[in-house]
């Protein structure tokens, strides 16, 4: 039964909706009554909220409600197969920026977190935040000799908000499930195990300075990407302190033409550094919005990004990284078949999915985009299609690649931001053919090889035992099968879920999941 304290968030999330007039999304026979008698209650909406487009007025209320609901809404603006392509457009620009909170908070976070007053730690300490958003704002610092630093620091009480919020989300999750007709392919309660994970990683600062210290190492040779250094010493879970860098943001189109910088260099740069971090390295920045990464103005001719901001950061298993660069190496040779065969092969649909009438589908939607010049190709297009091909015929939500779908339309948009011309296409295609040929490749296998070799000779003298104990098992009958299967245990969860639901989590009905709930039949 949800605790009574939870009653005002969930008040305050439906004053917030009903304010910026979220159920206009939904059809009129869909709308949640108790949204129509808060605005008669005092949830009054001003003219220059009303004039705004109904995927802005979403996007501000999800900020306005903090940071689970705005990672909510950035997930969901991947799925454009289920949402309308302008709500879908408007959730992409959501980047997650709030009031600051004081600095004398902020003072006395830093010192709980390091040990010592600023002053000891600290040469100056700017009061004035360069950044605020939901879960932590940046100032500005000099250490002891002159070095120029910012330091990040948690808001206050965040834990305890982001667990009552996720709990909410949690709940919404169960009523998707009982609701969707399709819930055992969208997987709610999975997708809520990424946003929970997501936001656990991201507080805590020390992880995130360690994210920083992996993708400075992996690049510290480039000419394409600069990762700030941590100082480590002046690090905690709680505060992060890191090299202070100058650039110009990457959607300043305006600076960055005054500073000369070559745009079509840059955006075929910042193509080739996705597919770099994703199947190189299998450890991508998974928050690439604009806010998040500069250009380093010192170098016009030959221009490099500027990386900030590593709470979120993607890795792929081994598996989804193979089945992934298949798909996309299939994809850039028109090879349909291969396409159906490998969703198949992945479990990524029935094993006894139609390959035929799979291939027709991929091919009807890929075809007429190889007929355009390649500059009009939109990949991130090609693969929304895609999923709602793969809807129709059965498609499982693969939450563990949702952060990687909202990283590539995000570099995408950077990619055409600078370059609207930009042959998304032949630019990705030669990088991931020369990275993957690489990563397969003989001498790629050998080095696994290595590795393995000395865990196989540590284990070889127990294997005769091991023989042994299996053959005296399976010679009179008597060995044992456990069969462990995800089925079963979403089922228990369900059951779990559905004895704990009770009249409040309805109430929950009038916030936003009624709303995306509305969303999903509209477009199912």
């Amino acid at each position: 039964m949800m605790p009574l304290r939870q009653l005002p968030r969930l008040l305050r999330i439906a004053r917030v909706l009903a304010r910026y007039r979220v159920d206009d999304l939904l059809p009129p026979e869909r709308r949640p009554r108790t949204l129509a008698v808060l605005r008669a209650l005092g949830a009054r909406t001003s003219a220059q909220v009303r004039a705004l487009p109904r995927g802005d007025r979403l996007a501000l209320a999800l900020t306005e409600l903090g940071p689970i609901f705005v990672k909510f809404g950035q997930i969901l603006s991947t799925r454009r197969d289920l949402l309308p392509d302008d709500v879908a457009a408007a959730l992409t620009q959501l980047q997650d920026r709030v009031a600051p909170f004081p600095a004398a908070i902020a003072r006395a976070q830093i010192e709980t977190a390091l040990g010592a007053p600023i002053a000891q730690r600290y040469a100056s300490f700017d009061d004035a935040p360069l950044a605020s958003a939901s879960i932590a704002q940046v100032h500005a610092a000099t250490l002891a000799g002159g070095r120029e630093v910012v330091v990040k620091v948690l808001r206050p009480d965040i834990h305890a908000r982001i667990a009552d919020d996720i709990a909410l989300l949690r709940a919404g999750a169960g009523v998707v499930e009982r609701l969707h007709p399709n819930a055992d392919k969208i997987r709610p309660q999975e997708v809520v195990d990424e946003i929970e994970t997501t936001l656990r990683n991201e507080l805590d600062l020390q992880r995130e300075g360690a994210n920083a210290s992996l993708l400075r190492r992996n690049f510290a040779k480039s000419d394409d990407l600069y990762v700030p250094e941590v100082v480590w010493s002046h690090t905690s879970e709680r505060a992060l302190t890191l090299e202070r860098l100058r650039g110009i943001p990457v959607d300043d189109l305006a600076a960055l033409d005054a500073a000369g910088i070559d745009r079509v260099a840059l955006a075929e740069k910042g193509v080739r550094l996705f597919y770099t971090q994703v199947f190189r390295d299998n450890f991508f920045h998974a928050d690439a919005h604009a806010g998040n990464i500069w250009v380093d103005p010192s170098r016009p001719r030959d221009p490099r990004f500027i990386a900030l901001d590593f709470g979120i950061m993607g890795t792929l298993a081994e598996r989804d990284l193979y089945w992934l660069a298949e798909n996309f190496l299939a994809l850039f040779h028109r090879d349909y078949a291969r396409i159906a065969e490998l969703h198949v092969r992945a479990g990524w649909m029935p094993a006894d999915a139609r390959l035929d009438e799979l291939e027709a589908a991929v091919r009807t939607v890929c075809e007429p985009y190889f007929t355009r010049p390649l500059s009009e190709i939109s990949l991130a297009e090609v693969v929304v299609k895609l999923f709602q091909v793969a809807r129709q015929h059965q498609l499982t939500l693969q939450p563990q690649l949702i952060l990687l779908q909202k990283t590539l339309l995000n570099i995408e948009g950077v990619g055409r931001l600078l370059h609207p011309q930009i042959d998304i296409w032949a630019t990705a295609q030669p990088v991931l053919e020369k990275i993957w040929a690489r990563r397969r490749g003989p001498r790629a296998m050998l080095k696994a090889l290595r590795r393995r070799v000395p865990e196989w000779l540590a284990a070889a003298p127990e294997m005769p035992q091991l023989v042994h104990a299996y053959l005296t098992q399976a010679t009179p009958g008597s060995m044992e099968l456990r069969v462990v299967s995800d089925d079963l245990k979403a089922m228990e969860r369900r059951l779990l879920q559905g004895q704990r639901l009770s009249f409040w989590w309805s109430l929950c009905l009038v916030g936003l999941l009624t709303v995306v709930v509305g969303l999903l039949f509209r477009h199912a």
